[in-house]
């Protein structure tokens, strides 16, 4: 079983196939999704990865937070969720995971909180029909009508459907497919809509009601801290190398 990813919710836009038909899909962002620690059987009970993802101003944290961050050697990270592996899916702490964790085409549940609505009547809240449009109905046609009998049982029951407030609530969405990623910019393209609102943390897992594609990687595809500092090592260096003396050939 391997690890999921911790995403950004930009919102949403169309894709076009080589047929020429469009795709609605949701684009998730990978805000430096890194390891921030392991959970293992022997101290914990169990074994899962716990994941950082976004920036995160250090001014605002407490000391606690701080240490906790300097301990793994990974920068402060907005949000944290665990994800529950095995053993041998177990990715390095301060590895950072990439897009292309996800192969195209395979199947993702997506776990996120919807957006808030308020207070909401039952119309709106539970799908009710509402009373009558006349027939002796006046001022209150979106009312949910009667709640109990008078006599018998002479209450109302617990968990009732009735007015009250909607939304922020973890909504888990099964079997959405992946349709494209991006690499560089750590782009996650997700066939259809996804819970949450535009800037909300959107958890992404290997779907478990589907198999797992034969190409997908395992444990996971990430790349490590060590290797992203030698690469920026290495443009740094490019960037203030001298620049070789241009030559003139004589006619």
């Amino acid at each position: 079983m391997r690890s999921g990813v911790v995403a950004q919710k930009l919102g949403m836009t169309r894709l076009f196939t080589d047929a020429g038909e469009h795709v609605p899909v949701t684009v998730l962002r990978l805000g430096q999704c890194q390891v921030v620690a392991h959970r293992t059987k022997d101290k914990n009970g169990y074994v899962a990865l716990q994941l950082g993802s976004g920036a995160r101003n250090t001014s605002n944290m407490i000391k606690a937070d701080r240490g906790y961050f300097a301990k793994a050697k990974v920068e402060p990270k907005r949000t944290l969720a665990e994800f529950r592996v095995t053993e041998d899916a177990l990715i390095p702490v301060g590895a950072e995971i990439t897009a292309d964790h996800f192969v195209v085409g395979q199947f993702v549940d997506v776990c996120g909180t919807s957006i808030g609505k308020g207070f909401a009547g039952g119309m709106k809240r539970w799908n009710f029909a509402g009373l009558r449009a006349s027939h002796g109905v006046s001022v209150s046609h979106r009312s949910i009508g009667g709640t109990g009998g008078r006599q018998d049982p002479g209450k109302t029951f617990k968990n009732k459907k009735m007015p009250g407030h909607l939304g922020v609530d973890r909504v888990t969405t099964l079997n959405l497919k992946v349709v494209q990623t991006d690499v560089e910019r750590g782009l996650i393209m997700i066939e259809g809509s996804v819970p949450g609102a535009k800037g909300g943390w959107i958890m992404v897992r290997d779907a478990v009601k589907r198999a797992l594609p034969k190409d997908a990687p395992k444990p996971g595809k990430f790349r490590l801290a060590e290797a992203a500092e030698t690469k920026s090592e290495a443009k740094l260096d490019a960037a203030q190398a001298p620049a070789a003396p241009a030559t003139t050939e004589g006619a």
